[in-house]
């Protein structure tokens, strides 16, 4: 089974469509292993978008800045889900990042719709309610990142006689 990092961003927070949005994770069958509620200091965000995610590299300083003020404005929520292919399984149904080109069905298309242009405009990052690990490498690095093992759960879901048979 493979794992990956979901972190609930303040935007989804703050407008209380967590528990919609997670819902949609545990009716395609990923298993929640790991979950809590933070807010991680500067360090941590540094961490986690640059050292693993090579965001300055990628996007610029600039919005790297933003996106480092857009994550800290209140709590997040850190997840790790649990399932056959579940990185990308988890990125497919979050959607692509820009919230204006996502597809209707995904999280993104239907609880965003702000584009870079904006963001850009409005010098601030843009809100697209959550982070989803972009492959298994950034995966496992994220998971590590975020949680310790003695923070994750092991315990069986009904539907795993049908996708493990064998346990």
């Amino acid at each position: 089974m493979e794992r990956t990092l979901v972190v609930f961003k303040p935007d989804a927070v703050q407008r209380g469509v967590v528990g919609e949005i997670l819902a949609r994770f545990e009716r395609a069958g990923l298993k929640i292993i790991g979950m809590k509620m933070v807010r991680p200091d500067k360090d941590h965000f540094f961490h986690h978008y640059e050292t693993i995610g090579k965001v300055v590299s990628r996007r610029g300083q600039k919005v790297f800045d933003n996106t480092l003020d857009y994550v800290m404005a209140g709590p997040v929520i850190a997840t790790v889900l649990e399932g056959v292919e579940a990185v990308d399984l988890v990125r497919k149904m979050v959607g692509v990042t820009e919230p204006k080109g996502a597809a209707p069905g995904t999280v993104r298309g239907d609880y965003s719709h702000i584009n870079y242009a904006h963001a850009d405009a409005a010098n601030i990052a843009i809100p697209n309610l959550v982070h989803a690990s972009g492959d298994a490498d950034e995966a496992k690095q994220e998971v590590a990142h975020w949680f310790s093992e003695a923070e994750m759960f092991d315990y069986k879901l009904v539907h795993e006689h049908f996708t493990q048979p064998n346990l």
